[in-house]
């Protein structure tokens, strides 16, 4: 089965720093099965395109359970982190 990817890109300055630090605070401990971080804010070099201010990409074993997690609980907490600073989302299906 092909595994998944849910892609955030951050495209501008924090503009609302308590909405971040509620989003990030509503994060920590909370547990989500088969999700596996690969990339969090690591180092960033634009080879093509626009820079962006930053980058999450997290794993899932499957399509559905990406879209599962970012439609169910999860999608409550984005409010806060699309509140905090201009992201882009996507969900992709890997290989």
């Amino acid at each position: 089965m092909p595994s998944a990817f849910a892609i955030f890109i951050r495209e501008g300055e924090i503009v609302d720093p308590e909405a971040m630090a509620a989003y990030k605070a509503g994060n920590a401990g909370v547990p989500v099965p088969g999700l596996n971080p690969r990339v969090v804010y690591g180092a960033l070099e634009t080879v093509e395109g626009e820079p962006a201010d930053g980058m999450v990409i997290l794993e899932f074993p499957s399509m559905q359970e990406a879209r599962d997690w970012y439609y169910g609980e999860y999608n409550e907490r984005a409010k806060l982190r699309q509140k905090a600073a201009p992201y882009r989302g996507f969900l992709v299906e890997g290989l």
